[in-house]
């Protein structure tokens, strides 16, 4: 079994005017965070551990800032992409680990609720997420929300292969009519091992 570990990081400005979404939760509060998107600081930092254990770039590489298309974007449209970016890659989530670090709001009232909604966008279970909150003490970001994200990804197993068939046969004969007895003479076996093309090739253009 393969293990990936990945680590992300995000900080945003607080703006008076919109509206704050942390972790997919919209929590009351006289600003938002100000960013090209809905300005997530939680779900970016989730998003960049993801793609950055399977090795797949970060979000400015599938979201510019510079592309219109993201603007007031919600974010867990970003993590559903690095969801699938680490499902290709043929892992899956074991569990992920937070910390936010702000001054305002308080964090730890309604961490459990968070818990609960960021479970529910990466699709496990809510004892496989943490969320800790700290205060900026002595960094002079009393207006700033900093989020880190650490995850811990693992191989998915594959189905088991095949059992293959074997014969105990001594000789070339019998072994011969073992498998003349197995798919006769004339058994269309043209579709083991190769699938038809399900349309026309002749009508490509």
């Amino acid at each position: 079994m393969s293990m990936r570990i990945g680590y992300g990081f995000d900080s945003h400005a607080f703006k008076p005017g919109v509206p704050l979404v942390i972790g997919g939760l919209a929590i009351e509060h006289p600003e938002g965070l100000a960013g090209h998107s809905d300005g997530d600081v939680l779900l970016h930092a989730i998003t960049d551990a993801l793609l950055g254990a399977v090795s797949a770039g970060d979000i400015g590489t599938f979201f510019p800032p510079s592309d219109p298309r993201w603007k007031g974007a919600a974010s867990h449209i970003f993590l559903q992409t690095a969801l699938e970016e680490v499902a290709t890659a043929g892992y899956k989530i074991v569990n992920v680990d937070t910390v936010l670090v702000m001054a305002q709001p308080k964090i730890v009232p309604i961490a459990g609720e968070l818990r609960e909604r960021v479970a529910e966008l990466l699709g496990v279970k809510p004892g496989e997420v943490g969320i800790k909150a700290k205060t900026p003490e002595g960094l002079n970001q009393d207006h700033v929300a900093v989020a880190h994200a650490t995850v811990l990804l693992e191989s998915v197993k594959l189905a088991d292969t095949p059992v293959q068939m074997v014969t105990t046969a001594e000789v070339d004969d019998d072994i011969d009519e073992v498998v003349k007895g197995l798919v006769g003479d004339s058994r269309d076996i043209s579709a083991l091992g190769r699938k038809r093309p399900a349309f026309d090739t002749d009508d490509l253009t």
